[in-house]
């Protein structure tokens, strides 16, 4: 597909401008520039600015402006690094609009390598798009006025929790037509449909009409290259979808959108030692046994089994649970779908993602 088929694009949320546009926030990137900064968003105890790492990368043609954040959770590193290659990877000769990277949203988070704010433990994907409450929403309004709001469509990149690791996928309101369109175009097989928490990024800026996606990918503290590799194939795919550069665009072999009614957290009746039991691919039939939990001595044993045919996009790593802990989060797959995903399992499609280690496995909710 090419960027003048995308023209009569229905899911295209935005209208192309006929000239280049500036880019402004408290400064300005004129079409033709590419500019990396700190962002000022706060100040620290001893009065040191807290500033966010930026690339604004405006095309020599008119556009659309695409966002990409990472970090809004400090421990989550592989949108930081798709974050890099992407700046690394454009230049404004490259593209049709803007490009706008926020490297680092969470940057208190990020240096303390801890999820949310240090000392007050603030959310700040729970935050938008912001107010004055609190350094959460303080944050999170100055880089929604600066960049947010100016853009047309937002990618936000995620991970799992400590001691989880998430299958990538993407997570999108798709019942909003602009959504589905941007979750498609990245082109993530699983999609998990559903409008997001109140305060998310996501949430937030889809409901001011700025469509935006969240991408679940991998595990916490660590680079994993397979996923980084795939996520910036997502953004380019998403760029030439929009017209933002030429280039055919990539549709994935196969894709499954799980709503509320699909999907299912398996939780642990009792506590207990939790041995996994599935893989190494994520696809389970009904009735597979995904994991047993069984008391200290190994004499009591609950058998976990999959109460419907599906993908694996959340597992527990910690092998211990409490009652009503979470083991596993499963979104149902037609067996339509299934088999064509097994056939690609028989044929080594899988392997890549399985070598990188537990790639196909996932966390918490944005």
């Amino acid at each position: 597909m090419t960027r003048s088929d995308r023209d009569e694009d229905p899911y295209r949320p935005f209208t192309v401008p006929d000239e280049p546009r500036a880019f402004r926030y408290d400064g300005e990137v004129r079409p033709g520039e590419k500019r990396q900064f700190r962002y000022e968003v706060s100040e620290t105890y001893l009065g040191d600015p807290v500033a966010v790492p930026v690339t604004v990368i405006n095309g020599h043609n008119p556009g659309p402006r695409l966002l990409c954040t990472a970090a809004i959770h400090g421990d989550e590193l592989n949108g930081v690094k798709v974050c890099q290659e992407l700046a690394r990877a454009y230049d404004p000769t490259d593209i049709a609009g803007t490009l706008v990277l926020l490297h680092v949203v969470n940057v208190p988070g990020f240096q303390a390598q801890q999820r949310y704010i240090p000392i007050y433990d603030l959310d700040m994907n729970r935050a938008f798009p912001g107010g004055s409450a609190n350094t959460a929403s303080r944050m999170a309004r100055e880089l929604w006025d600066a960049f947010v709001s100016r853009c047309d469509a937002c990618l936000d990149f995620h991970t799992s929790t400590r001691n989880r690791t998430t299958m990538y996928h993407t997570r999108a309101d798709t019942a909003n037509p602009a959504v589905d369109g941007l979750a498609r175009a990245f082109g993530a097989n699983v999609i998990i449909g559903g409008p997001g928490d109140d305060g998310s990024l996501r949430k937030a800026a889809t409901d001011a009409g700025i469509p935006t996606v969240t991408v679940e990918m991998g595990k916490a503290h660590r680079f994993q290259p397979v996923l980084v590799e795939k996520a910036v194939d997502g953004v380019e795919n998403v760029m030439r979808s929009y017209g933002m550069c030429e280039g055919p665009v990539a549709w994935p072999g196969w894709f499954q959108i799980a709503t509320s009614g699909e999907k299912a957290w398996l939780r642990a009746e009792e506590g207990g030692l939790v041995d996994m039991h599935w893989g190494p691919y994520p696809l389970v039939r009904a009735g597979d046994t995904i994991c047993t939990v069984s008391d200290q001595f190994g004499d009591e044993e609950r058998v976990v089994e999959a109460p419907f045919t599906g993908l694996l996009v959340g597992v527990l790593e910690n092998p211990v649970a409490l009652p009503g802990h979470p083991l596993c989060h499963l979104a149902r797959v037609a067996e339509a779908t299934a088999d064509e995903i097994e056939a690609e399992i028989e044929r080594g499609e899988f392997d890549g993602y399985r070598a990188n280690g537990t790639v196909w496995r996932d966390g918490d909710d944005d």
